[in-house]
């Protein structure tokens, strides 16, 4: 086997085959998760070192934002099935830019404001104009080309974060408004890439229904289960660092750590991951493996607690990889449910409805697991996973009602977009 044939095989599972349009999606995707990772990153700490904002305004102004952008998605996924996803993607990347390049000019709180909440509104509808784009590039396995992207935004977000850290280094205003102008940039390229994607026709209504999402009780269920799990991103976020700086006493590089191997292994392995879920009824048995995978890394987190700190070190990369392999099923089950449990008329309402489950997650996520795994301590690590283990468990009855008023399911497969055709 040659060198090019055996690269081309590791990368398989990293980037994605189809087509100039497909991978012309996976690079704005890529070039745009750049900036949001710069954004992450630096973004509190050029508020409160450069803008000189109270940390407890930051805090409540980034609730806000992120209040704010659960009500984007629908409209903009449902703007995106009316006018085609090409121009409204390229929108909400083009207010991304313009969000970033508000905070380089914020100086009091309320500026600040108004341009977080526009950054995190760009943020959740971009993911639901997307839709259309990955149901139609993705084929009849439109979870897996999703779960490219996926690990094509890890990767985007990694190269952001590594940027950042020159920022955080040099620890002045102006290196810091290089970076969120940077930013700016990036999301504005993005959207210049868009712009050159092949043109998606739009989706007239099948059910004569404008807001049909919103009616749908069982997806309307599986959207909120969903939000529950999410949860979970913010257990190895915000719980598990502060376990490990306050609690195990750890050395303060464990918490990168932590990050380096979420990454490395999502990077690797999503992909794999989603071709596994195939059907409605394997996503929500995916969900189901993913609780009890929540449930054995919080089991585990909770013993380093009064550990000596090399048995800790030993089982800290141990707990992350089986959390991590659970959010994988998670992310692999919620890909292939959100898309084949949408119709094909409305696959960017769906997309946006779904999506706030995630926003709602990780909105919440913060006050519950610090409430149970910081405030209540071993007890409330397990608490924690007994609930993710119980939302698992409650997924695939939820698919099993689904399925049973969708008749589009038994045509799933026919009359694909001919979107690969246009990107050969």
């Amino acid at each position: 086997m040659t060198i090019h044939a055996r690269l081309r095989r590791w990368t398989s599972g990293i980037l994605p085959d189809g087509g100039t349009a497909v991978r012309g999606l996976a690079l704005a995707t890529l070039v745009s998760t750049i900036g949001y990772g710069i954004y992450l990153t630096a973004g509190v700490l050029y508020f409160t070192r450069a803008v000189h904002l109270p940390a407890a305004q930051v805090g409540i102004g980034l609730t806000l934002a992120g209040a704010v952008s659960l009500a984007a998605g629908i409209p903009f996924g449902h703007l995106a099935d009316r006018c085609g996803p090409r121009s409204v993607y390229a929108l909400t990347l083009a207010l991304g830019a313009v969000s970033m390049a508000g905070l380089c000019l914020a100086h009091v709180f309320w500026t600040f404001l108004l341009s977080a909440s526009l950054g995190a509104a760009a943020q959740s509808a971009g993911q639901a104009a997307r839709g259309p784009f990955v149901q139609a590039y993705g084929g009849e396995r439109p979870a897996e080309f999703r779960g490219y992207l996926r690990s094509v935004t890890n990767v985007g977000i990694s190269v952001g974060a590594l940027l950042a850290g020159w920022g955080i280094a040099v620890d002045t205003r102006q290196a810091y408004l290089l970076l969120i102008g940077g930013s700016a940039v990036t999301y504005a390229s993005a959207a210049l890439v868009v712009l050159f994607l092949p043109h998606l026709p739009p989706r007239p209504h099948a059910s004569g229904q404008r807001w049909v999402a919103l009616r749908d009780r069982p997806y309307l269920v599986l959207t909120l289960l969903d939000g529950v799990m999410a949860i979970q991103y913010r257990m190895r976020s915000v719980a598990l660092p502060l376990w490990l700086v306050d609690q195990v006493l750890a050395p303060k590089w464990s918490v990168s750590m932590v990050m380096l191997i979420n990454t490395v292994v999502v990077v690797l392995f999503q992909v794999r991951a989603s071709r596994g879920v195939t059907t409605p009824a394997l996503g929500g048995r995916a969900f189901r493996r993913a609780g009890f995978a929540f449930l054995l890394a919080a089991a585990l987190i909770s013993t380093m607690a009064g550990a000596p700190v090399w048995f800790a070190m030993a089982l800290l990369p141990i707990a992350v990889i089986i959390h991590t392999v659970g959010e994988m099923w998670q992310a692999a089950g919620g890909f292939e449910l959100s898309f084949a449990l949408a119709p094909r008329d409305a696959v960017g309402q769906y997309q946006g409805l779904f999506g706030m489950g995630l926003g709602l997650g990780i909105t919440l996520g913060p006050v519950v697991v610090i409430a149970l795994c910081i405030g209540w301590g071993m007890p409330g690590w397990w608490v924690l996973g007994a609930l993710f283990a119980v939302t698992g468990l409650a997924v695939p009855p939820i698919v099993r009602w689904a399925e049973r008023s969708r008749p589009h399911l038994e045509t799933r497969g026919a009359g694909v977009v001919g979107a690969q055709g246009e990107s050969a």
